[in-house]
């Protein structure tokens, strides 16, 4: 299967270049960005309108902390089911044979939207199903492509140290993300493997922190 991952486009989603012969779609959150969820509305209707245009048989979705209107039930799984979009939260999916779990939730920071404090999120990840295939979250695991700059300037990693544990337990095939974006002097995009572990981790994030309204990426293809 042919896996076109992309992430994080915040209402630029018109300038991906759309690839061909593509035979799943996987969007993991944050086509938006108002906390406020009436704003955030319109820009999520407005992604998924353009979402379900696109010639590719399998378009699936999941929520990121900055899709106010959807953890709110503006636009719920029902209204995103009748564009021919797949939307997971804390769900699974079988497609051709292959298992898809999808989840929105990420640490907590700041007010946003999908999140939960660390030492809870271990309980979420446990549900995943041993026997996934992919996995498909907003947040990374921690140390995996998910380099940035606190408040204090200082580097780190922010990723999530349950959801790692969880994936290098169950190696699904492949596991997709994003919430983490390309800094002026660090590359998050992109994909990578861990040595003695099968897992694909793909960071689909397609813009620069404090650089939006171009790409800097335009999502990774995968095969599995």
């Amino acid at each position: 299967m042919k896996i076109w991952h992309f992430s994080d486009t915040h209402t630029y989603h018109s300038l991906l270049n759309i690839p061909e012969n593509i035979d799943i779609a996987i969007f993991s959150g944050d086509c938006s960005n108002p906390r406020d969820p009436y704003k955030n509305e319109h820009e999520v209707l407005e992604f998924l309108d353009w979402y379900k245009e696109l010639p590719i048989k399998y378009k699936i979705f999941i929520a990121g902390n900055h899709d106010s209107s959807i953890e709110k039930r503006l636009v719920d799984g029902l209204l995103i089911g009748c564009k021919g979009i797949i939307y997971l939260e804390n769900s699974d999916v079988t497609i051709e044979g292959l298992k898809i779990w999808g989840s929105p939730y990420t640490p907590t920071f700041s007010d946003w939207s999908f999140m939960k404090k660390r030492d809870k999120l271990h309980d979420l990840w446990q549900t995943i199903p041993e026997d996934s295939d992919i996995v498909i979250v907003h947040g990374p695991p921690r140390g995996i492509l998910d380099f940035s700059y606190n408040r204090e300037g200082i580097l780190e990693n922010c990723g999530c140290t349950a959801l790692k544990k969880r994936m290098l337990n169950i190696e699904p095939k492949l596991m997709c993300f994003g919430h983490i974006h390309n800094c002026d002097d660090i590359i998050n995009a992109g994909y990578t493997k861990l040595s003695e572990y099968r897992t694909i981790f793909s960071n689909g994030s397609v813009v620069t922190d404090r650089k939006f309204g171009k790409l800097t990426s335009n999502g990774n293809i995968l095969e599995i």
